[in-house]
C-alpha cells in the first residue's frame, strides 16, 4: 500500500483536495460511488486508507503535524469521520501509516535505480538522483516526512531513524569499494545519508525543493572528496 499511489501517480492523491463550487463541494476524482455499487469490501477498504493517507500528506504540509486535526484529514480525503475511525486510531496513527507507505515507495524508487547501474559510483549517483526527483516530484509529501515527522513525537523519530539507517546500510555494503580509504564504514555511511537529508531538509524549507535534482552531481563529487579528506587527516 502506498499514500494515495494508483496509475495517475501518488503526486495526483496527495494533491487532491475538496474542490468549492457553485454547487458546494465536488467529489474527488478518487472518490468510489456512493449508494449501491457492488465494489469488494477490500477495495473499498484500500481506497478509502489511500486516500486518508494522502489527504495527511497534505494536511501535514499545509497545517503542520501539530495544528493537522481528524477534521482536516476527513474534509482533504473525502470521507467521514467514522471511515477515518474504521482504518486509524488517530492523526498519529494515520500519519505513521502515511510514512510508513511512502518510504516503502521511496525505498523500492532508490533501489530499482541504484541496482541498474554496473559501478558502485555510478548507483551512489543514480540513487541520490532518484531520492531527489522523487522528493522534489512530490513536495507534500516531501514535507511530511522530512520536516513534520520532527514534530510528531517519539514514534515517528523512530521511524525516521530506522529509515535512515535503512537507506545508510545500501551506502555501507559498497562503502570500501567507493571510499577505499575508509576505515569507519558504518559511520561514513550515516554521514552521507545524514548530509543528503540536511540538504533536502534546507531546501524544503526554504521553499526550493525544485533545486533538488540539479544537486545529485554536487552531492556525489563531495562524497568522494571524504576519501581525500580522510588521507590528508591520516597523514
Amino acid at each position: 500500500m502506498t499514500v494515495g499511489q494508483s496509475q495517475s501517480g501518488l503526486k495526483q492523491r496527495a494533491s487532491g483536495e475538496l474542490a468549492e463550487g457553485a454547487g458546494g463541494p465536488r467529489r474527488h476524482p478518487q472518490q468510489l460511488p456512493s449508494g449501491r455499487h457492488g465494489l469488494l469490501r477490500s477495495f473499498v477498504a484500500t481506497n478509502q486508507q489511500e486516500r486518508i493517507m494522502a489527504a495527511v500528506a497534505r494536511a501535514a504540509a499545509e497545517l503542520g503535524y501539530t495544528e493537522m486535526s481528524v477534521e482536516a484529514i476527513v474534509a482533504r480525503a473525502g470521507v467521514s469521520r467514522r471511515t477515518f475511525y474504521e482504518h486509524f486510531k488517530n492523526k498519529e496513527d494515520a500519519f505513521l501509516a502515511a510514512y510508513d507507505a511512502v518510504v516503502r515507495q521511496q525505498a523500492r524508487h532508490i533501489r530499482r535505480a541504484y541496482f541498474e547501474e554496473s559501478t558502485v559510483q555510478d548507483r551512489l549517483r543514480a540513487g541520490i538522483r532518484a531520492y531527489l526527483e522523487f522528493t522534489a516530484s512530490q513536495p507534500d509529501v516531501a514535507r511530511m516526512c522530512v520536516v513534520e515527522v520532527l514534530a510528531a513525537g517519539p514514534r515517528a523519530m523512530a521511524r525516521r531513524n530506522e529509515a535512515m539507517r535503512m537507506f545508510a546500510e545500501i551506502i555501507e555494503d559498497n562503502i570500501h569499494e567507493l571510499l577505499p580509504g575508509c576505515q569507519r564504514a558504518a559511520l561514513t555511511a550515516e554521514t552521507i545519508v545524514g548530509g543528503i537529508h540536511e540538504v533536502v531538509l534546507s531546501r524544503i524549507l526554504g521553499g526550493r525543493v525544485d533545486e533538488l535534482p540539479g544537486l545529485a552531481d554536487d552531492l556525489l563529487t563531495a562524497i568522494l572528496m571524504l576519501d581525500v579528506a580522510a588521507g590528508k587527516l591520516n597523514a
